[in-house]
């Protein structure tokens, strides 16, 4: 099984260090992934010396498969491949990946401007669409998700949209 983390075209160096770290990789063993595919994006990898390839950087800890890249065009491929994804709490990722029914483990970047991505995050917390962490509470966020709670995310609607727009103009009965 496969786990997708990605910090987006950010720098998040915690979310990519704790992703590596022996207490991440020892509990996702513990729950059956065997693949780690992460992407840093600009962050800095402590211990790892990162050549820009397209095929990434590529280890083995714990028997779990590591590899790390910085950027491609599209993040669609591994999601799909995801079995489980790890991400900052950027809004776009977050969407894309509850659209597609992945589970899917948020941890905010406190070192932000504001703390919009937290708030995102424990919103759809609390609403059981995804679970929320921190680097460092990620381990125990592992070992404690159980993937069958988590509510399907609602499908779009385009018309709520319109009907919001139709009412805040005075259009709509």
């Amino acid at each position: 099984m496969r786990v997708f983390v990605t910090v987006g075209s950010t720098k998040f160096d915690a979310l990519v260090q704790a992703a590596l770290s022996p207490s991440v990789i020892i509990a996702l063993k513990q729950k059956g992934y065997t693949e780690v595919v992460v992407q840093c994006g600009n962050s800095q990898i402590d211990g790892f010396d990162l050549v820009v390839t397209p095929a990434g950087w590529r280890s083995e800890q714990e028997g779990t498969k590591i590899t790390v890249w910085r950027f491609k065009p599209t993040l669609e491929e591994d999601f799909n491949e995801a079995d489980l994804i790890i991400s900052h709490a950027g809004s776009g990722t977050i969407l894309d990946v509850l659209r597609k029914g992945k589970p899917l483990i948020v941890i905010p970047n406190p070192t932000l401007a504001d703390n919009h991505q937290e708030e995102l995050a424990h919103a759809l917390s609390s609403l059981g669409h995804l679970k929320a962490s921190t680097t460092s509470a990620l381990a125990e966020a592992i070992v404690n998700l159980d993937v069958s709670s988590l509510s399907p995310f609602p499908a779009f609607d385009g018309s709520r949209f319109r009907q919001l727009l139709d009412e805040e103009m005075g259009f709509a009965p």
